[in-house]
C-alpha cells in the first residue's frame, strides 16, 4: 500500500548535488603561514589570487608568515594607563606644582571666607 509520500527521503528545498549543477570549482593553492608560536595554517586561495603577507593564525591570533624560519613579530601590547599616567604625559612636574598651589590658594580663600561669614552670623568655629 502506497504511503503518498513521493519524495521520501529527501529534505525540502535540497537541490541536485555535484560539481555539473554547481559549476567548475577555481583551482586552488594551499600556502602554509607561519606564527610565533610555531603554529602553521594552510588557507586555500584561489591559484590566480593574491597572496598576502600576513594571515592570522587561527589558534593564537598573532600575525603568521610565510617563512617557517623568521616568522612575524607578535603584536606589542600597550599596558593599561591610568587618567594619572595621561596627566603626566601632558603636563610637567613645575605645571602640576603651579596648578596644585592655585588650587590651594583658591581653597584657602575660600575657606577664609566661609570663616567670615560664619561668625556674622554669630556662628561658631567651621
Amino acid at each position: 500500500m502506497a504511503s503518498g509520500n513521493a519524495i521520501r527521503g529527501s529534505r525540502v528545498g535540497a537541490g541536485p548535488m555535484g560539481e555539473a549543477e554547481r559549476g567548475e570549482s577555481a583551482p586552488r593553492a594551499r600556502i602554509s603561514f607561519w606564527c610565533s608560536n610555531g603554529h602553521e595554517t594552510q588557507p586555500s586561495f584561489a591559484s590566480d589570487a593574491a597572496i598576502p603577507d600576513t594571515w592570522d593564525c587561527p589558534r593564537c591570533g598573532f600575525p603568521a608568515g610565510q617563512d617557517r624560519d623568521n616568522p612575524p613579530d607578535p603584536p606589542r601590547t600597550e599596558p593599561y594607563k591610568t587618567h594619572l599616567a595621561y596627566v603626566r604625559e601632558r603636563r610637567s612636574d613645575a605645571d602640576g606644582e603651579a596648578i596644585l598651589a592655585e588650587a590651594l590658594a583658591k581653597l584657602r580663600g575660600e575657606i577664609s571666607i566661609l570663616a567670615c561669614r560664619c561668625e556674622v552670623r554669630g556662628g561658631g568655629s567651621l
